[in-house]
């Protein structure tokens, strides 16, 4: 059995001087955030990841081929792996291009960026759901909404007695037409926080980062996570803008809003560590008043 550890920046050096000469242990920095994977940058123009069990190994090479494929087929911009391989046996490595921007949590999104994502979800619903498959891109059936919303509404309470919640913003927890059945199965970021988004100098979507989530379901989903990382006003307003009814819409919302609750909830129990300041800016960005609330309000 591989053992459980982290690679050091030697280590690092090592797997990546074939493809960066002269490259030394100064040059690899690690990069703070990262779930399954350990993170590093390397020098100004390269990232390396190691999976760090099996699982983070399967989806860290399913999404090397998923990348290329959505590169290939929709333009999205996304890192391409110069070298990969294993950095211990059974244990997955890539190195990979580092586009340039910063991330969205850093930088709004402008209008001509909104147009680049507006162009991300028509292609990914227009790419052929057997074709991500075909690469182990897991199906996934779309979220009870019920279920949510019960735990949400718990949540609700809890974040609100701690005073980090309006408890007036309530209503806008059920949005009206949420209840629609999802549409048809598409390819799903599922994991489109603002620190996976880069935005360039111009505005421009210069990079969409960590397909190892991804799944085919509910395209719900990534507007949900546009809410949660641009804002609602502008997620509704790409996702109308990409053909999404207004079903979709006020099912995106009540995910992303359902969400937020539940996370900063479990963070103030101290059942999650990430970090408050992002949760709360979540939570706020989510639960921005759209015209599918003040439809509702009227």
């Amino acid at each position: 059995m591989t053992e459980e550890r982290l690679p050091d920046a030697a280590e690092v050096v090592r797997l990546v001087q074939d493809v960066v000469p002269g490259v030394r242990a100064a040059d690899i920095r690690p990069i703070g955030e990262g779930g399954d994977h350990a993170s590093w940058w390397v020098g100004p123009d390269h990232v390396a990841r190691c999976a760090l069990d099996s699982g983070g190994s399967e989806r860290l090479r399913r999404e090397l081929a998923l990348r290329e494929l959505v590169g290939e087929r929709t333009g999205v911009p996304v890192p391409e792996s110069v070298a990969s391989g294993d950095w211990v046996r059974g244990r997955a490595f890539s190195l990979d291009t580092r586009l340039d921007g910063v991330s969205a949590e850093l930088r709004p999104v402008p209008a001509t960026g909104e147009e680049d994502l507006v162009r991300m979800l028509v292609a990914l619903a227009r790419l052929p759901v057997a074709d991500a498959e075909a690469l182990g891109v897991p199906p996934e059936a779309p979220r009870n909404m019920p279920g949510l919303l019960r735990r949400a509404a718990t949540a609700a309470e809890t974040v609100a007695a701690r005073g980090e919640f309006d408890a007036a913003w309530l209503p806008r927890l059920r949005v009206r037409g949420a209840e629609a059945a999802a549409g048809p199965a598409t390819l799903v970021h599922n994991d489109l926080k603002g620190e996976h988004l880069l935005v360039s100098d111009d505005g421009r979507i210069s990079g969409v980062l960590d397909w190892t989530d991804a799944v085919t379901g509910d395209a719900a989903e990534d507007v949900a996570g546009l809410a949660i990382s641009v804002g609602a006003v502008a997620a509704v307003r790409v996702a109308t803008a990409a053909g999404f009814d207004r079903g979709a819409c006020a099912r995106a919302l009540q995910l992303a809003r359902c969400d937020t609750l539940t996370l900063l909830s479990d963070r103030l129990g101290g059942r999650d560590d990430s970090p408050l300041p992002l949760l709360r800016a979540q939570l706020r960005r989510a639960w921005e008043p759209t015209a599918l609330d003040r439809a509702e309000e009227m």
